[in-house]
């Protein structure tokens, strides 16, 4: 009983739309709740983005921030709705309004010893990234960073994957960007109120008529909830797709190695830059893609870090990395489009993602032949006809990279972790400037969350020229995460100095 209302809104002039969607409270989604399930203190299951945004003249402070992102929750009305359990768990849990909605809760501020430097930056959004949500309240948290040196300020977010399904609700860091310095958003159209939650009474009767109509659904919810909820994870993995092809990938465990170490409960985070127009001549120069030459440089980063730890590396050494690829829905030719824009809601690509396993060749000196094998590698998907292009994601989702981003994270987490040594999403971003109330978006790095005993995961952004890596580690197995980053500035220099060799 889903009442949808749609609001059609253009921030980027790209083609995004976003949907205003007025629900009723309605259960989560097999896939949503076994998030919930999954989660524990070392693997919080949150998404979320480091934005570095230059402060304009008129003031970037948190007043303007809370007004700016008090606007635009009506765009996404899941962010002030909090998950209800069921007694007994018999059937999955239920989103309803938070009666007590505060959003000075959600939208923090914080603030560095002047002159924050990046470092202490990054060491800030890792502490933040370790700790898990308040699942009594909505799932999602806002920072504003004040204090970096050179006239900067931060932006942090963390949205819980069992939010973001690419349609129905987005990433949080999606909703407060514009294409034109000082957009405005009309005020809505009456005062939020939240609706009357339902009693414990009302939950227990729809549960016992649900048990009733799928008497099936309700013994995998009991086994979830008292058993083992990776049971019911992996019945549902299909769910999200692009499986059948990810098998075929790997049909063995992942070598063992440091990547995939028990999981601790703290952070490691760390970036790397690199500029698109180097990126698209080595594609140029090797007839490959942007995404292969972005997980060519993930390869020789990797394998630079193994041989600076003292790890074995033979010729034939491989890492396995699981690469999110969005990709076409059965159904897109017959969505709506809208009239001035042409383009599709968001999340309609976006919310389709294939699982693809790729071996990296760690093990090969050359940069060149690494690229060939990784190309070679991820040609196979891209021969299926199925896969979205860089520019046409763009087109159709607008600056959607943190959904796409939690998007590919949700792929990840629906796989045993004996499949793949590390997590590698990569989302194309507009090619102009973003801005927040006015403050211009100079960066924006991804944090993807980690599965259950994985060490590493690298979200990848390209953004008005700039190619942005994040790199979210776990603290103890990693303590030299800085050191890969800076080993992914030198595998991009390697690439480069191939284009005229």
């Amino acid at each position: 009983m889903l009442r949808r209302a749609l609001l059609d809104w253009n921030p980027s002039g790209t083609g995004a739309s976003y949907a205003r969607i007025a629900d009723m409270s309605d259960r989560l989604s097999a896939v949503d709740a076994s998030f919930l399930y999954l989660e524990d203190y070392t693997t919080p299951m949150h998404v979320g983005g480091v934005a570095v945004f230059r402060r304009p003249r008129t003031g970037f402070d948190y007043d303007k921030v809370l007004a700016l992102i008090d606007r635009r929750l009506g765009l996404v009305p899941r962010y002030r709705q909090r998950v209800m359990q069921i007694p007994g768990g018999l059937v999955r849990p239920v989103w309803v309004d938070d009666q007590d909605f505060d959003i000075t809760y959600h939208v923090r501020r914080s603030a560095l010893p002047k002159p924050g430097n990046d470092d202490q930056l990054h060491d800030l959004a890792a502490r933040l990234m370790s700790r898990k949500l308040d699942p009594t309240r909505p799932l999602w948290e806002i920072y504003l960073v004040e204090g970096l040196s050179k006239n900067r300020v931060a932006v942090i977010t963390k949205t819980h994957q069992a939010m973001v399904d690419g349609i129905g609700a987005i990433d949080i860091g999606q909703v407060i960007l514009d294409v034109e310095r000082n957009r405005q958003v009309p005020d809505a159209d009456e005062l939020w109120m939240p609706r009357p939650e339902p009693s414990l009474a009302e939950l227990v009767v729809e549960a016992m008529t649900d048990a009733v109509q799928r008497p099936g659904e309700v013994v995998e919810n009991v086994r979830a909830a008292v058993v083992d909820a990776t049971a019911t994870v992996q019945k549902i993995t299909r769910a999200l797709g692009g499986v059948a092809s990810a098998l075929r990938t790997a049909v063995v465990p992942a070598p063992s190695g440091p990547l995939n170490a028990p999981t601790s409960t703290q952070r490691r985070f760390a970036v790397a830059r690199a500029k698109l127009d180097d990126f698209r001549a080595v594609r140029q120069a090797h007839g490959s893609t942007v995404n292969d030459v972005v997980l060519a440089v993930v390869t020789g980063a990797l394998r630079n870090w193994l041989l600076s730890r003292g790890e074995v590396v033979s010729p034939s050494t491989t890492l396995r990395a699981m690469v999110p690829v969005s990709v076409r829905s059965d159904d897109v030719e017959a969505r709506p489009t809208y009239p001035e824009t042409g383009s599709l809601p968001v999340g309609s690509v976006g919310s389709k993602v294939s699982a693809y396993l790729v071996d990296l060749p760690v093990g090969e000196g050359n940069p060149i032949v690494r690229l060939h094998q990784v190309s070679h590698a991820m040609r196979a998907h891209a021969e299926s006809g199925q896969s979205v292009a860089a520019g046409a994601l763009v087109k159709v989702s607008g600056f959607a990279p943190p959904t796409l981003h939690a998007l590919g994270a949700r792929v990840a987490n629906q796989f045993s972790d004996r499949l793949f040594n590390v997590l590698v999403t990569n989302v194309p971003g507009p090619q102009v400037p973003l801005y927040a109330a006015g403050a211009r978006m100079m960066e924006m790095f991804p944090v993807v969350p980690l599965a259950k005993n994985q060490s590493l995961s690298v979200g990848v952004t390209s953004y008005d020229g700039g190619v942005y890596f994040g790199l979210n580690a776990d603290r103890d197995a990693m303590p030299d995460v800085d050191v890969l980053a800076a080993m992914i500035g030198e595998a991009v220099d390697e690439m480069i100095g191939t284009v005229d060799a």
